[in-house]
């Protein structure tokens, strides 16, 4: 008979428990946001962050809310933009210009200076630490692939000269490479680039020829001769302003005494 009871007892107060846990959750539950599912559902998953939200979910729930604008998904592209601006109701406005990684650097151990062999982790981090690498030159790609870790679309690998590349195809412009560089060899151009300088080096150009073959030398020669090329030295290294005309740039890259002008794609 008390076990009985006991069982009365135990079960009535799992069916209130019961009754006033489905309460609760009726009562405390998170509506859904509707639009923010739609939004969700066309961006391309990437989780990338390129945003500059922590995912996918994080910028749709902001373009739901209207705290943020349309347009900042670097792999999803003009066709995103256009379906999220359906789904909001909103004109889908400018889309931004789509910008790839790309190292600025081609100076690997064969023609540029070593002051030591490093060994060590497999990290460019940790490679950085001890006197800022093995090369010479401390501006430039420590090769050790810490970026091709990071690229969540495959998009960086070793070339057969062991330098690091990135696939514009591939690239999705999230920039997680040139946050883990720490050499800040890595930097973002526009897709529509053709060619690039492929040196990150300040120093004066008697120190880069000591250290590297195809190190850029600040000579001059791809703005002054061919000023539509769309280079310009600054801080004794060339660079290309692309917002400025490159009809000469193929001109300029085989003029290029180093040949550190080199094709983007």
């Amino acid at each position: 008979m008390n076990i009985l009871f006991a069982f009365i007892i135990i079960g009535s107060l799992g069916l209130l428990l019961g009754l006033g846990l489905s309460v609760a959750a009726k009562k405390f539950a998170v509506q859904k946001d509707v639009v923010a599912e739609e939004i969700l559902e066309i961006l391309p998953g990437a989780n990338c962050g390129a945003c500059g939200f922590p995912g996918c979910a994080g910028y749709a729930d902001a373009l739901s809310k209207g705290t943020t604008e349309n347009g900042l998904c670097s792999p999803g592209g003009a066709q995103t933009v256009e379906d999220v601006a359906n789904i909001l109701g909103v004109a889908a406005g400018e889309v931004q210009e789509k910008m790839v990684a790309f190292v600025h650097c081609t100076g690997h151990a064969a023609v540029s200076k070593q002051d030591f062999h490093y060994e060590g982790l497999d990290s460019c981090s940790a490679a950085h630490l001890l006197f800022k690498g093995e090369a010479s030159c401390k501006y430039g790609c420590h090769h050790l692939g810490s970026c091709i870790e990071v690229c969540p679309v495959d998009a960086i690998h070793r070339n057969e000269l062991g330098n690091i590349v990135v696939d514009p195809e591939a690239c999705i412009g999230c920039r997680k490479c040139t946050l883990v560089c720490p050499t800040n060899v890595i930097k973002m151009i526009p897709y529509r680039g053709s060619h690039a300088v492929a040196c990150n080096n300040h120093d004066k150009g008697g120190v880069v020829r000591k250290i590297c073959e195809v190190g850029c030398i600040a000579c001059n020669i791809c703005a002054k001769k061919y000023p539509e090329s769309g280079c310009v030295v600054e801080d004794f290294l060339s660079h290309c302003d692309y917002s400025k005309p490159d009809t000469q740039i193929a001109e300029a890259a085989a003029a290029c005494p180093t040949k550190c002008i080199i094709e983007a794609h």
